[in-house]
Parts: structure tokens; C-alpha cells; sequence
């Protein structure tokens, strides 16, 4: 349950069925993300800035790190300055994807094709 995020984002997030591929290469990772509204594909170094825009059209600045087994982003939005953090940890054959913004949580699971 997304609480504390626009209804109409809500649903939306419901319905987009977005599938993710992660390709790891030492400290370069690949990313493909596929959904009902966009696909993107990109590239990062570990502990490195790079910009990123999530699908609502929101810009954010930051960087991926490794901590312990799990994936750890900080990212920075240009339009508020406010942070965004985002972790990914595979458990069980499964992606879980956690969100924190403004004391609001977040957790996507993917599960493995």
C-alpha cells in the first residue's frame, strides 16, 4: 500500500507492470526498465552522480552504492532538493525494491522470469 502518494499515481503504479533487468559487470551496472508507459535503458558506476527521471517525469541527481547484499541509491530531486532513497535486495528468488521519501515507505516485489 502506497500511502501518503497521489491517487491517481497509485493507480497508475498498479498498472504498469514493470519488469526490471540488472546486469553487473564489477562496478558498471546495466539497467532495463520495461512498463505499460516507457522503457528505458542505462547505464552507472557504483558511488558515481549520474541523473535520472522516473517515469512521472521527475528529475533526480545521485548515485548507487554497494552495502553488505544490498543495493542502496540516493537520489536528490532538482525540482525540491528533497532525498529519495531507494534499496534493492534479492531474498528468496526475489527483488525487493524499497522507497523512502519525505518519512513515506514504499516496497515493490519482483519476482524472477
Amino acid at each position: 500500500m502506497l500511502t501518503g502518494v497521489n491517487v491517481l499515481k497509485r493507480k497508475l503504479a498498479l498498472h504498469d507492470h514493470l519488469q526490471i533487468i540488472l546486469e553487473q559487470t564489477g562496478d558498471k551496472f546495466h539497467v532495463k526498465e520495461t512498463s505499460a508507459f516507457r522503457t528505458l535503458e542505462l547505464d552507472f558506476v557504483l558511488g558515481v552522480t549520474f541523473e535520472y527521471s522516473l517515469a512521472d517525469g521527475t528529475e533526480l541527481s545521485g548515485s548507487w552504492t554497494i552495502e553488505g547484499d544490498m543495493m542502496k541509491g540516493v537520489f536528490t530531486r532538482k525540482d525540491n532538493g528533497k532525498q529519495l532513497t531507494t534499496t534493492r535486495i534479492i531474498q528468496g528468488g526475489e527483488l525487493i525494491q524499497m522507497y523512502s521519501y519525505e518519512g513515506v515507505e514504499a516496497r515493490r516485489i519482483f519476482k524472477k522470469a
